[in-house]
């Protein structure tokens, strides 16, 4: 592998940690990103063969389709419903002039043609998580479903670490899975708020998930988290509202109260101590390590099972320079409305400083826990005072 390709690499790492940490604002870091993305997609098809023999593929057609690698992660295929053409653009082309159809049709076989490139590519080239990841958005926007989830799930075996590669990769299942987003695909999304928990495109899908399971609730809490992050004027925010209203009047909750507060229980709902769930506390650097930490670096606190998946069922992000903090964590900090504090009756609580500002452990990260206690506990006292060795 090129430096070059390692140095992109390593710039798309550190604006994806300025963005989680709110240094860099939801416009900036989608034009950076896209900008490097293309980068490394034009890095990834350049290089030479495993034969090494010079790869000459088409630029001109390689670059519509890293362009199409930014547009497409914004897309939800789920909501649409169209994995081919996005929003209205079936309408446009069917009422389109004679001389623009044909236009469209010849970029369409330019497109597919190009796809076709690419995929002979990988062949030669199947250690690039990111031409898998190109190759699996391009056979979407092509309709075809079957070869985008086998290379998916190939991008994906090389780079898990991804949240929208995973969200990607859970809304096409979904989608082949007859539009339900339960089973493989939730677990998908929640892997991806794992690693990206302000993910606008993870948590609109969880959103559905939850809608689906008839968790009202938790659709509310996820849907008004995306309407909060993004902007003003948002071509989808319209009908994410009349999902949110619709959420809403089905789960008996409030216009303008918060889901958690006004949700009316279902025979499904946990009994009312579970339901009480929280985990308050203090957490703090061990003097120690304290100059092992940089005060930006990410601190999370979090809650898992103490027997069953290690998936937080409750998280917070500081950063070193807010320690000690007081804590607080109840299903309003869930990942998922799937795995919740309140439905664990026992539970370890950890706080973790993450050099690399990714959720996933590495040596080198300084961590904290408790011994197994009660998912309702005041006064925990949290010291971060070891050193993840690997």
């Amino acid at each position: 592998m090129s430096d070059d390709i390692s140095a992109l690499r390593r710039k798309l790492q550190q604006i994806e940690a300025r963005h989680r940490n709110g240094e860099l604002a939801g416009d900036a870091y989608a034009a950076e990103k896209a900008r490097l993305e293309r980068a490394l997609v034009d890095q990834v098809l350049g290089e030479p063969a495993a034969g090494g023999k010079p790869a000459r593929p088409s630029r001109r057609l390689f670059a519509s389709l890293a362009v199409f690698v930014v547009a497409v992660a914004g897309a939800g295929y789920w909501w649409t419903g169209s994995p081919g053409l996005a929003g209205g653009a079936a309408q446009e082309v069917s009422s389109a002039s004679p001389a623009d159809a044909a236009a469209h049709a010849e970029n369409e076989r330019k497109f597919a043609q190009a796809v076709d490139e690419l995929a002979e590519k990988m062949k030669q080239r199947p250690e690039q998580a990111e031409g898998w990841a190109l190759l699996a958005r391009s056979y979407v926007r092509l309709g075809r479903l079957e070869p985008a989830l086998d290379a998916f799930k190939k991008a994906v075996a090389l780079r898990g670490d991804d949240a929208a590669l995973l969200v990607d990769y859970a809304d096409v299942l979904a989608v082949a899975n007859g539009r339900k987003l339960a089973g493989e695909p939730s677990q998908l999304i929640a892997r991806a708020l794992e690693l990206e928990p302000d993910n606008l495109k993870a948590l609109s899908l969880a959103g559905a998930a939850a809608f689906d399971r008839k968790d009202y609730a938790g659709a509310v809490q996820h849907w008004e988290r995306v309407v909060q992050l993004s902007p003003p004027g948002s071509p989808y925010l319209p009908e994410l509202q009349s999902g949110i209203d619709e959420a809403r009047r089905q789960g008996g909750i409030a216009p303008g109260a918060t889901a958690a507060a006004d949700a009316k229980p279902t025979p499904a709902t946990t009994p009312p101590a579970a339901a009480a769930g929280a985990i308050r506390g203090t957490v703090s650097l061990a003097p120690a390590l304290a100059a092992k930490a940089a005060p930006t670096d990410t601190v999370f606190v979090y809650a898992r099972a103490a027997d069953g998946p290690r998936m937080p069922l409750a998280i917070l992000r500081l950063q070193v320079k807010d320690l000690p903090a007081s804590f607080t964590l109840d299903d309003s900090s869930a990942m998922s409305p799937a795995a919740k504090l309140s439905a664990s009756p026992r539970v370890i609580v950890s706080a973790r400083v993450s050099k690399s500002g990714q959720a996933a452990t590495s040596p080198g990260d300084l961590i904290g826990e408790t011994p197994a206690m009660g998912n309702r506990a005041d006064g925990v006292a949290l010291e971060i005072d070891k050193v993840v060795q690997n």
